[in-house]
């Protein structure tokens, strides 16, 4: 439906806001013509002496020129700004009388994947620079236009249709991704059984691995198990996940780990999915995912075992060391220190010993 306004007879503010909440949209007759919409708002800021009036007021001013004429408030706030310092409001631009001049012909754009088919396809720069040579030393003339383009336009011509009709066309490599493990960081919610798993690798000596250790540490509660296998493969660190999992004093529900392909494989991930077991890894770029195995790596493991060698025969031994000595140790008798959030004298906040 086409209604016809007389908006001339809004001539007060009030008028103004009572337009503005009762009317949900309006639209000029012809959209196209910004010489009838310049005119309207002229008008508009003569009539309610624009420059005069006070902030709030030349907001709803504002308001309603954009609902009225559809201009966004960016393009509003320069037409009212030039109107104020008494310029005309008309179109400032105009379309080229002719067009664009096309610099490169199609004869250039053939002659550049000719000189890339006996290049291979160098990097833009280099690529220049033989243009360049082609016309400057060998005085080739077929590369006069060529010799004066910027590396910038180098690539705009090999995305051009016709360069990739004589060069082909390339696509990017694809990344791929391993669908195991959800990349996130756990959220126990304050639930203990969200564990944080890493590996420690004991040394190496005249080129002979050492063993390793498999450090779980629970989010929540901080309850600690490590254990020790002789490789981080799929005979020796599958029954080693399962002696943590069952030694936890209570139910694991999550699982997180770094990006290692110990832990990333379908084993890992089926021993945890028939567990009920949610499996989560480190995100790229966001340390913080994994830092609590990390932090534990040296206070606990090394402190204890510390960097020296330990061949990887000895893993039976270590093990039972870590299950029946060392892990009731540090969740059992090892004091730990937790920091109190207080604040001194004057009133900033101070962390003591609890």
């Amino acid at each position: 439906m086409v209604i016809d306004m007389n908006e001339s007879q809004l001539k007060t503010l009030a008028q103004l806001r009572a337009f503005l909440e009762g009317t949900l949209e309006v639209r000029f007759g012809d959209p196209q013509s910004d010489l009838q919409r310049y005119r309207f708002i002229a008008a508009v800021l003569k009539r309610f002496a624009y420059p005069r009036l006070k902030r709030p007021d030349k907001g709803v001013v504002l308001r309603y020129l954009q609902h009225t004429t559809g201009y966004s408030r960016q393009q509003l706030t320069r037409l009212v700004c030039r109107a104020c310092t008494g310029a005309p409001l008309a179109k400032r631009y105009k379309a080229p009388a002719h067009g664009f001049a096309r610099k490169f012909t199609p004869a250039d754009v053939a002659l550049l994947a000719q000189t890339d088919a006996l290049h291979g396809n160098l990097s833009g720069p280099a690529t220049v620079h033989l243009l360049r040579r082609a016309f400057g030393v060998y005085a080739d003339a077929r590369y006069q236009r060529l010799a004066g383009m910027s590396v910038s336009h180098l690539y705009n011509l090999r995305a051009q249709a016709g360069y990739r009709a004589q060069r082909g066309h390339w696509t990017k490599t694809h990344a791929h991704s391993v669908p195991i493990g959800v990349r996130r960081a756990p959220t126990p919610e304050g639930r203990p059984g969200f564990i944080r798993v890493d590996s420690v690798h004991q040394g190496d000596f005249d080129g002979a691995k050492g063993l390793y250790h498999i450090n779980a540490v629970d989010c929540v509660t901080q309850f600690e198990m490590v254990a020790s296998c002789q490789r981080i493969s799929e005979a020796y660190l599958l029954p080693v996940l399962v002696q943590l999992l069952e030694d936890f004093p209570f139910t694991i529900l999550g699982f997180h780990a770094d990006n290692g392909s110990e832990y990333i494989n379908h084993t890992v991930a089926g021993l945890l999915s028939k567990l009920h077991v949610q499996f989560t890894k480190s995100r790229p770029r966001l340390s913080n995912d994994n830092a609590l195995a990390e932090t534990k790596n040296a206070a606990i493991v090394r402190k204890h075992l510390g960097y020296a060698h330990i061949p990887q025969g000895f893993a039976p031994q270590v093990n039972a060391f870590c299950r029946n000595f060392l892990n009731p140790y540090i969740n059992f008798h090892r004091p730990c220190f937790f920091a109190h959030m207080g604040s001194d004298k004057k009133g900033k906040p101070k962390k003591t010993a609890a």
